[in-house]
């Protein structure tokens, strides 16, 4: 029995898991109030991200291309970046925050975006934007290297590294969310209002759930203020609540400005919420009310009433996001299910010392695979090939037609979701979410159970 950690054995890959960094940034950027991206690439760097994240969220908002063609991609594109700038300002005269993410096309022929950066601050916005607040700010993701994952986390760092300004104490406390719905960062609002703790929730994406008003419709915008963002650096600590989407901006305060931070664990199921409580508690001191461990005992109630009968020993397979991964993985072992594949979509160097892979490694009394770099294929292969036996599939929607072909039910979780009405509605972290996430399990198997004629009659009396 043994918890195995490496990397696909293919070099090419099939139906990816992961699309590139420039939509992890796109996401983080989608974020911040009066911000509005500019890709610098081809249009189809912002088409296609922009299609993956309005499916999955089901809203329209705005991000920009640079819209490099032919002749930029032999001769450079830096024109394209000012005229970008140029065109995005006057159109929107609200725009604050304009970062420009790099794209592959643009790095390989190596366009200086931090020097049009500083040739646009001297130049363009003093002679035709003067007194108007505006910052540009490059960000680094191509396509080459990485994942949306760490785009994401780059993204995040560099927002932060650009406006984080030491000044007096503000008593607030940084939590970087990593990527999640907007109905994660209600139920993270939710925990904090009940400590109260009043905190800099980055990146807000909160009003995504965006209201039809008798005015017209509204436009999706993030809440994370430039003063938000410039008053991390005076936080009383930070809490990263994942690993690979958000580290990077955490150690940096850390370094930079001395602020305790906590990173993870990503607050999946009773364990890592109780745990991320604890840690609210010793960076704020403010104790952990009746109220929640009033909704703690209501969750370990509903989990009680499903793992022993209908979720243990069920084998799962998970793919997606690493932290979502991971906290999967841990909720479904504390459910007594038995998680057999974990597929992560890059070949990050540190997952070898992971704590939470390590922790598998030590612990799993089974025969488990984490695979990197992974692709759906890995997946399908197992399955139709390998004789790998699954009662449930958990990941995003690119992986339904594995689960429909070889008839194994499955639950949709992680970016991007859109085969299912109003998943990002729901949260995964917290005690809430650990509910949803055991009943989105159980339900899901009874009616696997009722169509395959597999001892549903328990269904009546249960």
């Amino acid at each position: 029995m043994s918890c195995e950690l490496r990397k696909k054995d293919r070099t090419g890959v099939i139906n990816p898991i992961f699309t590139c960094q420039p939509a992890g940034a796109q996401y983080v950027s989608i974020g911040i109030k009066d911000c509005i991206g500019i890709v610098h690439g081809g249009q189809g760097c912002v088409m296609f991200v922009r299609l993956l994240i309005s499916q999955h969220l089901k809203e329209s908002f705005e991000i920009a291309s640079s819209s490099v063609h032919e002749d930029g991609a032999v001769f450079g594109a830096l024109d394209r970046v000012e005229q970008a700038v140029d065109v995005l300002l006057m159109r929107y005269p609200h725009v604050k925050v304009v970062p420009i993410i790099t794209t592959c096309s643009t790095e390989v022929i190596g366009d200086d975006v931090d020097g049009v950066v500083r040739k646009l601050n001297d130049e363009l916005l003093k002679e035709k934007f003067p007194g108007r607040e505006v910052h540009l700010i490059p960000i680094h993701t191509p396509s080459f290297v990485g994942s949306m994952v760490s785009g994401y986390d780059v993204a995040v760092r560099d927002f932060v590294k650009y406006f984080a300004k030491k000044s007096e104490p503000n008593g607030k406390l940084n939590l970087i969310t990593g990527w999640v719905n907007p109905g994660d960062v209600t139920a993270l609002k939710h925990l904090l209002a009940a400590m109260q703790i009043d905190a800099t929730v980055l990146f807000e994406i909160e009003d995504f759930d965006s209201p039809v008003m008798p005015s017209g419709n509204t436009v999706s915008h993030g809440n994370t203020t430039i003063e938000d963002l410039v008053g991390t650096a005076n936080a009383l600590g930070t809490i990263a609540l994942n690993r690979y989407e958000g580290r990077k901006a955490a150690d940096y305060l850390e370094e930079k400005f001395a602020i305790p931070t906590i990173i993870g664990p990503t607050p999946i199921g009773i364990r890592n919420t109780d745990t991320l409580l604890q840690n609210l508690r010793r960076l704020t001191g403010k104790p952990i009310p009746e109220s929640l461990v009033r909704e703690r005992g209501i969750a370990i109630d509903a989990l009680t009433d499903l793992v022993h009968m209908f979720l243990a020993d069920k084998r799962v397979a998970i793919y997606g996001n690493p932290d979502l991964v991971i906290g999967l993985a841990e909720f479904c072992l504390d459910l007594e299910m038995k998680p057999v594949l974990l597929l992560l979509g890059d070949d990050n160097a540190f997952y070898a010392t992971d704590p939470r892979i390590i922790a598998l490694q030590e612990q799993v009394d089974y025969d488990m695979e984490i695979i990197t770099n992974a692709d759906l294929w890995e997946l399908e292969n197992r399955i139709t090939h390998e004789g790998l036996k699954l009662d449930l599939i958990l990941g995003h929607s690119k992986g339904r037609f594995t689960a429909i072909d070889n008839q194994i039910p499955m639950v949709r979780v992680g970016f991007p979701t859109y085969d299912r009405a109003g998943l990002w509605r729901h949260p995964v972290v917290g005690y809430a979410g650990a509910i949803w996430l055991a009943e989105q399990f159980a339900n899901a198997l009874f009616t696997d159970m009722e169509y395959k004629k597999n001892k549903e009659w328990i269904l009546n009396v249960w």
